[in-house]
């Protein structure tokens, strides 16, 4: 649960911090809790991912799309996020369905 909702760390204002964390966690945790580490590791994918479509939505605020885009992907972020942080306290493996497997 805690590698899908360190991602909230974002909100600190450190840039990247919503993937720094998960992937410190998953760094921490990955020899010790094998389920945690595999929740980080996810909740990593799903940041790198959504930081990539912020910055593009970021990008697209000068052709006015991004004025739409860029609040989608945020309640998207934060939705899915707080999901997968619920499934994890259960016990449930959770997989994000919009997530770039990037680091496996």
């Amino acid at each position: 649960m805690i590698g899908h909702l360190s991602a909230f760390a974002g909100f600190t204002g450190i840039p990247f911090a919503n993937v720094i964390a998960p992937l410190i966690i998953w760094q921490i945790k990955k020899d010790t809790m094998p389920f945690a580490a595999e929740q980080a590791k996810e909740a990593l994918n799903f940041n790198i991912t959504v930081s990539i479509a912020g910055i593009i939505s970021a990008v697209l605020i000068f052709v006015v799309i991004g004025f739409v885009l860029l609040p989608i992907v945020m309640i998207v972020w934060i939705v899915f996020t707080i999901i997968a942080g619920i499934a994890a306290s259960k016990g449930e493996n959770y997989r994000y369905p919009f997530a770039l497997r990037l680091v496996s």
